[in-house]
């Protein structure tokens, strides 16, 4: 039996982990916000579907800890997959996207410039660059 303050826990560790808010973790996992807040708050237990979503969406996440706190978090042989490495792919994916457009700027006979390009992330945030 899955004890609900061990998992609301170990759920809000991961959440942490990911530098995620409630809501953007719900999002990413495909639930709904408040399913995140009743399962934190010890309201609900987790679904079997709910924790099916959660193990394939963050692959660090080992299905024993998750249920029972048995294993380790993150799983060692998937944290070379970590974040903070996601966030350096996202930047350098932004960079080389700015580089390819002052490419074709330069590049364009009628010497238009772009004065700044605006990135919507998945979460709700975004990144404003301006031409320097």
């Amino acid at each position: 039996m899955i004890n609900n303050e061990d998992f609301a826990k170990r759920l809000h560790k991961v959440i942490e982990f990911y530098n995620e808010s409630a809501s953007s973790f719900a999002e990413k996992i495909g639930v709904q916000r408040s399913s995140i807040s009743h399962i934190l708050s010890g309201r609900n237990k987790p679904s079997l579907d709910f924790v099916l979503k959660v193990l394939s969406s963050f692959p660090e996440v080992e299905l024993y800890w998750l249920l029972n706190g048995k294993g380790k978090f993150p799983s060692e042989e998937k944290t070379e997959t970590k974040i903070p490495i996601e966030k350096n792919i996202k930047e350098t994916k932004s960079q080389k996207v700015i580089s390819e457009i002052k490419h074709v700027e330069n590049n364009t006979s009628n010497k238009k410039t772009i004065e700044r390009i605006v990135i919507f992330y998945t979460d709700g945030s975004f990144k404003n660059f301006e031409d320097a």
